[in-house]
């Protein structure tokens, strides 16, 4: 693979609001995310900036994102993994009481797909989740809409699996949400 795979930096806002906002208008997004691309184009630079901050090495720990970083500088994809202690607000979904990561913002640029990215970007969130030592990372759980087969196959092929819990989504109670985990092994 040609990308690198490495978290954010803080200074690196402009990049992080560049894939988001391409992330927002990709085809999937209306069942992929919680947000519209005219809310986050919305959004005041101060926000993309304590959104890199918090998500980067320099953050609070609570959060990080990781990119693949092609070789001319372009984001290909990213994902963002929160952590939920279990005696905290959980952020989205039903709390398990268990400290656990909660891995979100999933994309991967459609010419960068089929290539590897979004399985070395989830193998680079998880080994960051199971490397904590305070908390201790029980699980590592995701959730996907229910008209989103494309997500749940690639989260099935790397070893997520399907908890039969499911929570309305915020735009559309008619719809659901299905959690996905995959449980620390050692």
């Amino acid at each position: 693979m040609e990308h690198v795979i490495r978290a954010v930096r803080a200074d690196e806002w402009p990049l992080v609001k560049e894939l988001r906002l391409a992330a927002l208008q990709d085809p999937a997004a209306p069942v992929a995310f919680l947000e519209t691309y005219a809310q986050g184009v919305a959004q005041p630079d101060a926000f993309w900036q304590d959104r890199a901050l918090g998500s980067s090495e320099a953050g609070s720990g609570e959060a990080r994102q990781f990119v693949a970083v092609a070789p001319d500088g372009r984001w290909d994809g990213s994902v963002t993994v929160l952590i939920e202690r279990s005696d905290a607000k959980v952020r989205f979904g039903e709390a398990v009481g268990v400290h656990q990561a909660h891995v979100v913002g999933v994309f991967v640029r459609p010419e960068a797909r089929s290539v590897g990215l979004a399985e070395e970007l989830f193998r680079a969130a998880t080994d960051w989740a199971w490397s904590l030592e305070e908390p201790r990372i029980e699980r590592v759980r995701l959730y996907v809409h229910e008209d989103n087969a494309r997500a749940a196959a690639l989260y099935r092929r790397i070893g997520f699996v399907a908890t039969g819990q499911s929570v309305p989504v915020p735009s559309d109670p008619s719809a659901r949400e299905l959690e996905y985990a995959v449980g620390r092994t050692v």
